[in-house]
């Protein structure tokens, strides 16, 4: 029997992936391979050196793919191989390998607050110039000095000749130059990436991530007001907050069709945190979560573009809310919710994805995994419309033969 060419299995596994999503039967469940430092776990190289040395991670990735042959792939050197332009930017809000956290331990997210209970009203006046004056400033070094630009609506004519002033402070050139040497970091990065992506294509394999998004509360419990701040403004600050998550639902949806109009691929992950049944009531969510998210949800189908869901924790409570939307447009991926039921109340509308346990991943035996998988194949993808994946990618930790052994799984109980 003839070996494919990498262009008969880009084809057949696009096909195959394609049709899952459209919740169509298909000849074998379609693998998927998200993760974030398990390559290098698999290379033997330490995070640290994954997220500086672009070759090493490279060749990393692709012995994964080479090992695992998935129908389809996060080119994740976007968010691993960062670890210079995170110091070029004198990044504040993480943490990363051998920069807070141990050589070995994966990147940290810090929660605090960035944006001020009081200023809502700044940001719904005038968005860019909160994140211009205020937000960026406080979130990396290279932008401080953008804090005191002037309030740039308000220059015209001989105002405007003046503007130039503000960019030739002695602080504002070295933050200037901070951010072109970032710049050129992430350019030189990417490079290489892409570079990777168009051999990995032509060998055969699929990216799964077009581009990413975010759910509008999200957006502010994260990276704005924090956790803490976030749940308050939801009894303290209720209509400023619904009117922000609103706003940012529009910003969220053009931006995220302009930045992915030229990749390959249309699905747009989307990572979910505080929606999850243990932080908010199916009330709140209702109110607070759902609608913004469906939002942005609705803007990127009318787009032409798949979401992908990365609903975290255990979001049982959520699926009659959550299947509001059009049939065979999105995947829906769960790490903790249980699959057989979701596949009971979302079967027919939307792709499902996930659930190998982690811990099964990383303290199983390969019959663990292989018996999981195959409940999963056998109950989740029974008629179409599922694709196997980790209940949240490939933990750092998982063991090898385990990883292989779910990779394997997809082709031992094929239909």
């Amino acid at each position: 029997m003839l070996e494919k060419s990498g262009t008969e299995l880009y084809a057949e596994r696009e096909q195959r992936v394609q049709d899952a999503m459209e919740l169509k039967e298909t000849d074998r469940v379609p693998l998927s391979m998200f993760s974030h430092f398990w390559p290098a776990t698999l290379a033997g190289i330490t995070f640290e050196q994954a997220m500086y040395d672009y070759d090493a991670f490279n060749d990393a990735m692709r012995q994964t793919l080479e090992l695992l042959q998935p129908d389809m792939y996060a080119l994740n050197q976007t968010y691993i191989c960062v670890g210079p332009t995170l110091e070029l930017m004198e990044f504040k809000q993480l943490e990363w390998p051998g920069h807070g956290t141990d050589p070995n331990v994966s990147f940290q997210f810090l929660d605090r607050e960035y944006m001020k209970r009081d200023e809502y009203d700044a940001y719904l006046a005038d968005t860019t110039d909160f994140f211009l004056r205020k937000y960026m400033p406080r979130v990396a070094g290279a932008f401080e000095p953008f804090g005191k630009l002037p309030y740039l609506p308000a220059q015209y004519y001989f105002k405007m000749i003046r503007v130039p002033t503000a960019f030739a402070g002695d602080d504002m050139i070295e933050g200037l130059e901070k951010i072109l040497a970032a710049g050129k970091e992430m350019r030189k990065m990417m490079k290489g990436a892409l570079g990777f992506a168009k051999d990995m294509a032509a060998q055969g394999f699929v990216q799964s991530i077009g581009g990413s998004a975010a759910a509008p509360f999200d957006n502010f419990a994260d990276y704005l007001r924090g956790s803490k701040g976030a749940m308050l403004d939801m009894f303290r600050n209720r209509d400023k907050l619904l009117e922000a998550m609103d706003r940012v639902a529009d910003c969220i949806i053009e931006d995220t069709i302009i930045a992915s109009k030229n990749n390959p691929s249309r699905q747009i992950f989307i990572p979910l945190h505080w929606g999850l049944d243990n932080f908010m009531s199916p009330e709140q969510f209702e109110t607070f979560f759902w609608p913004p998210l469906r939002k942005v949800l609705m803007g990127l189908i009318d787009a032409d573009l798949i979401p992908c869901v990365l609903w975290e924790g255990d979001c049982t409570t959520r699926l009659e809310t959550i299947a509001d939307i059009p049939v065979g447009k999105a995947v829906y991926w769960f790490e903790q919710t249980d699959l057989k039921l979701a596949k009971a109340v979302l079967g027919d509308i939307t792709c499902l994805r996930g659930n190998v346990s982690s811990s099964v991943l990383i303290t199983g035996t390969p019959d663990d995994v292989d018996e999981q998988c195959k409940d999963l194949i056998k109950v989740a993808g029974k008629g179409g419309g599922f694709i196997l994946d980790g209940a949240i990618g490939l933990p750092d930790e998982a063991k090898v033969e385990n990883v292989v052994a779910m990779a394997e799984s997809v082709r031992k109980y094929a239909n």
